[in-house]
């Protein structure tokens, strides 16, 4: 028996999901470079938002024709891949459609008949989210972010939906025996007849093609989501899971900075009594965030779930308005620079080197996060809860508590409350005045 094809098969399976499992490993290592934060509060709450955005896909159909093509394309490609299994043992072993005799014709046609009407459907879907984005060209598709690699990103994986699709209809159209059962073939039956004029020994060649290019172009697709957008695939389970369950437009404040804003209110405080034991919090080395590491590991997760899909962007008052914000860019530029201090440690065998550059100024501008007008219309939408508001006020906070940087209103503002109690320009004597005019 010749057994180098499954060896080869063998060979292939190990290097395919070996480089998946090096890539998910720094994953994980980038985005424990960022702060800890704890998100095991409300798990029972946590488990339903899990299984109602990111499986249930209840945020996704807010917008029901991308909605409804999106939910083909998940359902479909997801169910599709069970079949990846029977490949797997066939493969490895020599076997062929080793499920077939073990489930019986009946079971076994239905599911492969299920599998070929979704492959169907996502080659629908997938051409009509192709013709959106380079025909119709969507608004949102077209934003400056969205020029070059995210751009070629975004068609890349249609093409290779279309291309592993193709492959799984054609694999079953030139399987003679299979379509000689009549069992199982809604779709291929139809492309079948393309290949009539094909002799047995060909059909079984097309079909060994067919199904090593499924196979071999699975595992390329599923490496190359570490280095695409359409990494929320896999990570938008845990993104949802771990998101901000307090009410939206509820910041965190800093319990160090609270504290002396109470004793500046509080006529009778004591600013040298001791804290009660227990009550001591460490200042932090740093308010607010201006690199990557500065931000929680949840947020750095958000950065790389980020779906690009501009829902964010296309709510957002502020870029409506024409001005220099997008939501969606703020994801993108924190992934893209989380992207380099990776490739920093890579370098540099796994210590960060300075390289002078930072997410502030070098990434995102002062003038991006001032243009925030903080409604979290980009929180709302976010199909898989990703919080870019979060980021945008934690570099505000450096730049306010750190460099003295806010705009000239906001700088009166602050010096007013401190100095009058009140945001206006005036005595707290006559805060009352108005009631006499």
């Amino acid at each position: 028996m010749n057994y180098i094809p499954n060896i080869s098969f063998a060979i292939a399976l190990f290097i395919g999901i070996g480089f998946f499992v090096m890539n998910v490993l720094k994953l994980v290592r980038n985005i424990k470079l960022g702060k800890a934060v704890d998100r095991s509060d409300r798990k029972t709450q946590r488990w339903k938002n899990m299984a109602r955005i990111a499986l249930g896909q209840s945020k996704m159909v807010s917008r029901p024709i991308a909605g409804f093509l999106h939910v083909i394309v998940y359902v479909g490609f997801i169910i599709i891949n069970i079949e990846v299994l029977e490949i797997i043992i066939d493969g490895l072993f020599g076997t062929h459609r080793v499920f077939q005799p073990l489930l019986g014709n009946s079971i076994y046609g239905f599911l492969i008949g299920t599998f070929e009407i979704l492959a169907f459907l996502v080659l629908v879907a997938v051409i009509i989210f192709w013709l959106r984005r380079n025909i119709v060209q969507i608004k949102r598709f077209m934003s400056k972010e969205m020029k070059g690699w995210p751009k070629s990103d975004g068609n890349l994986i249609l093409y290779f939906e279309i291309v592993l699709m193709s492959l799984f209809i054609l694999m079953n159209a030139t399987d003679h025996s299979f379509q000689e059962a009549g069992f199982g073939n809604p779709i291929s039956q139809f492309v079948a007849p393309w290949f009539s004029e094909y002799s047995l020994e060909t059909l079984s060649s097309i079909e060994h093609i067919a199904w090593w290019a499924h196979i071999i172009g699975i595992l390329i697709f599923l490496n190359y989501l570490y280095y695409s957008k359409h990494l929320h695939i896999l990570l938008a389970f845990p993104n949802t899971f771990f998101a901000n369950l307090q009410p939206k437009g509820q910041f965190n404040n800093l319990s160090s900075v609270t504290k002396e804003v109470r004793m500046m209110m509080d006529p009778d405080a004591d600013p040298y009594a001791m804290p009660e034991e227990g009550l001591e919090e460490e200042i932090p080395e740093k308010f607010g965030a201006s690199d990557v590491t500065d931000l929680n590991w949840v947020q750095l997760l958000n950065a790389y779930t980020c779906t690009e899909c501009g829902r964010c962007t296309s709510s957002c008052p502020a870029n409506m308005t024409g001005k220099e914000l997008s939501p969606r860019a703020i994801m993108m530029k924190t992934r893209d620079r989380l992207e380099e201090v990776g490739r920093n440690i890579d370098t540099n065998k796994g210590a960060f080197k300075d390289d002078g550059k930072q997410l502030l100024n070098d990434y995102i501008t002062p003038e991006e996060l001032w243009a925030c007008t903080s409604c979290n219309a980009c929180v709302e939408e976010c199909p898989i809860d990703i919080d870019p508001l979060s980021i945008i006020m934690d570099m505000r906070r450096f730049l306010v508590m750190e460099q003295s940087a806010a705009p000239q209103e906001l700088n009166m503002m602050m010096t007013n409350i401190e100095n009058n109690g009140a945001p206006w320009q005036y005595n707290q004597q006559d805060r009352l005045n108005w009631k006499d005019e």
